[in-house]
């Protein structure tokens, strides 16, 4: 038996997927504790769900599975978008869905998107093909992210800026750009803060449009989408997605103690928080 499918077997015994969900969960609108199931019940309906997550926090995955089967379970027409795979990998999460991909190919085709283990969404992935749920490809090349957060959004090619949506520029509101202000100060190395800010946008605008496609194209089923906590932020990509569309939207933030918590949250950030 390979490495990796030892390492497969002993998270699988260590962190069942059952059973591991919030149980709890905070409506930020009038800030009451409501079950998982209330929580689930109302926000089925909306066209697109985002549920954010700390990338590297594997108790967030467990949570973001739990929503995924909770709306599999009520029958809803169902796909799941992700912030760690490209738009133009559509075909491999396509072959992977439909059983076609072995899970070595997988497994490569996932770290020349992602850098984190897959081991932390392991259980998500096993879930939508033994459940045959579309995946759907949300971001960009990290080279063109990377080009524009070095020099600038106007340094893309006609061809890079044909693959992305028009009118990125640096545009939000203050409670964002403190956000994206603090992210800068931990990643800044010789980029300017413009440059860093719009390399934020190019992600977030270019998540929003391909999920209008999706939206467009397949109006009748609902979409959960599992991006970190900065672009599953109101203020992010569901923004984003609200200033050139008309669909519903909701979104699920995780508890973080003095970032995402009772005393700074609002309506405007999210809909609910999954407790600890």
């Amino acid at each position: 038996m390979s490495l990796h499918a030892v390492l497969l077997l002993l998270v699988t015994a260590l962190f069942p997927a059952k059973g591991f969900s919030a149980e709890l969960v905070l409506r930020v609108k009038d800030g009451a504790v409501v079950p998982f199931k209330q929580m689930i019940d109302d926000v089925k309906n909306a066209d697109i769900v985002f549920v954010g997550e700390v990338h590297n926090m594997y108790k967030h995955h467990r949570d973001q599975l739990a929503v995924i089967r909770a709306f599999h379970e009520a029958d809803l027409p169902l796909a799941v978008g992700l912030e760690m795979f490209r738009a133009d990998s559509q075909g491999t999460l396509d072959a992977w869905t439909g059983g076609g991909l072995s899970q070595d190919r997988f497994l490569a085709a996932y770290k020349d998107n992602w850098d984190l283990p897959l081991l932390l969404y392991r259980d998500i992935f096993l879930y939508v093909r033994e459940h045959e749920i579309p995946l759907i490809g949300l971001n960009i090349s990290d080279s063109v992210a990377a080009k524009v957060a070095q020099q600038g959004f106007a340094a893309l090619s006609p061809a890079e800026k044909k693959a992305l949506p028009p009118g990125i520029s640096c545009s939000v509101d203050e409670k964002y750009m403190q956000f994206i202000r603090r992210a800068y100060a931990d990643h800044s190395r010789s980029r300017t803060f413009l440059n860093f800010c719009e390399a934020q946008m190019v992600r977030d605008k270019s998540m929003a449009w391909h999920l209008i496609a999706y939206g467009k194209k397949n109006p009748n089923r609902t979409m959960v989408v599992l991006a970190g906590v900065g672009h599953a932020w109101k203020r992010g990509v569901p923004e984003q997605v609200a200033l050139e569309s008309k669909l519903t939207i909701r979104s699920i933030l995780p508890y973080l103690p003095g970032q995402i918590d009772r005393q700074n949250v609002t309506i405007r950030d999210a809909d609910y928080l999954l407790l600890p």
